[in-house]
Order: structure tokens, then C-alpha cells, then sequence
């Protein structure tokens, strides 16, 4: 089949953009308000786009709590989703009124953070305090921003438990990191094979 995202016309129940560009990494997004309201959402358009700075960026749909929270505090922080917490990251999802806390309704604690004023989950395997650098409205060929829009954040801290370190690198099949598939559906790191970059010249 063939087809063009801006026609929808994939004739399919659901588009498969999103089952094609997978998986895609978790970022569980702690913030503040600029009150000191604290704030958790998963998002799955995540990702790092660079080493040297560490920069990583979260896409929302729409100026939701945490995209607003880390334009006006200038932080965030990046929980990274495991296997386990899976049903706490569901739980954080879902449209909670203003005021409701994601923290209490998914059985969750705060634990402070080093650098940064949000505060990350408690327990978490991994973190990365980020400090915001940019929000970006995503726009097509056209020109016209969509409702999406790029929080780009550098990252100041990083958060690693011991138990998924493993002669000094973080093993994968530890931390058992979970990811986003299309649809309803998610994916956990259980398969680990290396390759090895070809030599030229």
C-alpha cells in the first residue's frame, strides 16, 4: 500500500505512522508550575538528538502541563521508563483535572534532584535532569505550525542505579527499558546483540 499522511487516505482503522516509527523511547516528564505544583506525563515522542551538549526533547500535542511547566521554570526531568513501572507510566497518562496529582494517582513518590527544582520519581532506575533551551512549534512544508511542540532541554544530571550497571556500562536486559510500539501497544528490552562498525580504509 501506499499512502499520504496529509490525506489520510491509508484506508486502514488507525494510520500506521506511529507503528512504523518504532519504538520509540518513553520520556516520563516530571516538572513544576511555576506555583511548585508538581506534574508527571509519559510521552513517546522522545528521544536525544545530541551527546555534546546532551540534549533531549519531548513533543507535546498542544501546550499541555509539562511543555508549559518547562517553558516557565526553565527545567524538567526525564524519567526512564522500565518494564516494571509500566502500569504507574499508564496510571501518570490520563487527563487529570488541574490540581490532581499524577504522582498520587499512579501509587507514585517524589525523590528531590540534585540540580534541577523537579522532582524525579522515587526509585526510578535512571533520570536526566534537563535545564529547557528551546521550545519549537512543528511545522510543515507549508509553513503553518500543527498543534505539536518541541521542548529541547540540555541535560545537567544523570541518575543511575547500581543494579543495572554491569562492568561499568548500563546493561540493557537490567534496566529493561520500555518503549512504545503503534497503537496501544508497548515493547521491554529482552534481546541484546552487538555490531561491530565496519573499518574502511
Amino acid at each position: 500500500m501506499f499512502y499520504e499522511p496529509r490525506l489520510r487516505n491509508h484506508g486502514l482503522p488507525h494510520d500506521p505512522f506511529k507503528a512504523l516509527v518504532a519504538p520509540r523511547p518513553i520520556g516520563w516528564i516530571s516538572t513544576l508550575s511555576a506555583e511548585g505544583r508538581p506534574n508527571l506525563a509519559p510521552y513517546s515522542f522522545f528521544n536525544a538528538f545530541s551527546e555534546r551538549p546532551a540534549i533531549v526533547g519531548f513533543s507535546s500535542q498542544g501546550m499541555k502541563d509539562s511543555a508549559t511547566n518547562a517553558r516557565d521554570t526553565g527545567e524538567f526531568v526525564c524519567n526512564i521508563v522500565s518494564e516494571r513501572d509500566a502500569a504507574a507510566m499508564n496510571a501518570s497518562s490520563g487527563a487529570y483535572p488541574p490540581g490532581i496529582s499524577e504522582f498520587e494517582k499512579a501509587g507514585l513518590e517524589m525523590e528531590p534532584s540534585r540540580l534541577v527544582r523537579p522532582p524525579r520519581v522515587k526509585g526510578i532506575l535512571a533520570a536526566l535532569e534537563c535545564r529547557t533551551t528551546a521550545l519549537i512549534p512543528l511545522a510543515g512544508l507549508d509553513g503553518v505550525a500543527g498543534p505539536y511542540t518541541l521542548v529541547l532541554g540540555e541535560v545537567v544530571g544523570i541518575h543511575v542505579d547500581d543494579a543495572v550497571l554491569k562492568d561499568g556500562q548500563v546493561d540493557p536486559l537490567a534496566l529493561r527499558q520500555l518503549a512504545r510500539l503503534g497503537y496501544m501497544d508497548y515493547a521491554a528490552v529482552e534481546r541484546v546483540f552487538a555490531l561491530d562498525r565496519p573499518r574502511i580504509g
